[in-house]
Formats: C-alpha cells, sequence, structure tokens
C-alpha cells in the first residue's frame, strides 16, 4: 500500500479535519505523520520543500508532489476511498456543501486569527477591535448554522459536518469561555452526539 506524509501540528483544527476524514474514509494506514511545530514567524525546513508558503496541513504524496491546505487535501482524499463520497460528487447539493463546509473553515480561521492575537502577539501591542471582530464572525456564522442548516447538518457525517465539529472542538480548546452552547442549544447537542464517533474521539485536542 502507498504511504503518503502528512505535515501535522495536533492542535490545528484543519490537521484535525483532515485526520478526521482519514479516520472515516478507513486511510489512516496510508499516512505517515510527520509533526512540526511552526507558528506566523518560525517554519519548517522540511514543510517549505514543496510548500513555500509553509501552510500546514499539507500532504506529501508518492510520487512527491505536496498539496496544501485542508480543502484541497479533504477533496483528494474524498476520491481515493470507495464508500460514500463526504461530498457530492456533482449539481447544486455539491455546491450548497461545499459553502457550509467554508463557513466551517471560516470559523476556524477567525478562531486562529484570535489565538494568534491574543497569545502570541505582545501584550500591548494587541488589538481589541480585531479581536471583537472574529468574535462576532464566529457568532454570526454559528447562529447562522444554528437557524437555517441544523437538519442538514445532521443529515450526516461529510465534510462541511466535519469542519463544524473541528472548529467548535477548537473554540472549546482555545476559547472555554465563548459560551457558544448557550446560544445555539441545537448545534450543541449535534456537537455532543458527533464527538462521540470514533474519528473525533481518536483526534481529540489536548492541551
Amino acid at each position: 500500500m502507498s504511504t503518503m506524509t502528512l505535515f501535522h501540528a495536533p492542535l490545528s483544527p484543519f490537521v484535525r479535519k483532515v485526520m478526521v476524514v482519514l479516520h472515516e474514509t478507513g486511510q489512516l494506514q496510508r499516512v505517515q505523520l510527520h509533526t512540526v511545530n511552526i507558528s506566523p514567524v518560525s517554519g519548517d525546513a522540511q514543510l517549505n520543500q514543496g510548500n513555500p508558503i509553509g501552510k500546514i496541513p499539507a500532504l506529501r504524496l508518492d510520487d512527491g508532489t505536496v498539496l496544501h491546505d485542508s480543502r484541497v487535501i479533504c477533496e483528494y482524499l474524498d476520491q481515493q476511498h470507495v464508500g460514500q463520497p463526504l461530498l457530492p460528487r456533482e449539481g447544486s447539493a455539491r455546491w450548497r456543501r461545499m459553502t457550509l463546509a467554508s463557513q466551517a473553515d471560516a470559523i476556524m480561521d477567525a478562531a486562529v486569527s484570535s489565538r494568534y492575537e491574543s497569545f502570541l502577539r505582545p501584550e500591548d501591542k494587541r488589538w481589541g477591535g480585531w479581536l471583537e471582530a472574529q468574535a462576532e464572525k464566529i457568532r454570526r456564522s454559528l447562529a447562522n448554522l444554528e437557524q437555517e442548516h441544523l437538519a442538514e447538518l445532521a443529515s450526516g457525517f461529510d465534510l462541511a459536518a466535519i469542519g463544524l465539529a473541528c472548529a467548535l472542538g477548537y473554540l472549546d480548546l482555545r476559547q472555554p469561555e465563548f459560551g457558544w452552547r448557550e446560544r445555539q442549544p441545537g448545534l450543541a447537542a449535534w456537537y455532543a452526539e458527533v464527538s462521540l464517533r470514533p474519528s473525533m474521539v481518536a483526534t481529540a485536542p489536548v492541551a
């Protein structure tokens, strides 16, 4: 069986999304993990080979090709297994689910940006307005998902649902005071259920 290399930082929600996909599609044994410790101001030489922007996750294929960005990697992995696709292959359903997956990624982006601003930036240079703007993006997105898309998310554990579950897990890890469960009880109940899936248990982040 072919072996790929996944450049991996266990606390990244984007890395976790890829790991959940590997578990859900039965491809975990095809991948070797290469752990990297990077930040916006420090990189990794091996990670940068074939991936000049230094993004994680990055997946090096057998032929040396490097895929980066979790959306690209998850799309690739979804084409490599024989089970039920994690995204519809065509039609309006594909674009709808891809848009939901993008919304989940945007929640992750805002949460990671908040982490960088509040933890890595020197305290005297932190921008409170930036942090509040990221929090508002997250609040709006979660309210929309609760009001408009809960039934869709509950219909199957596909890429949109996986992305949202990883985003909520990251919020719990880095911003436990955010209080999203009180505002979105439907999402809270959904998340409590999907958190019991073996793929989610196996990839749960530990600070």
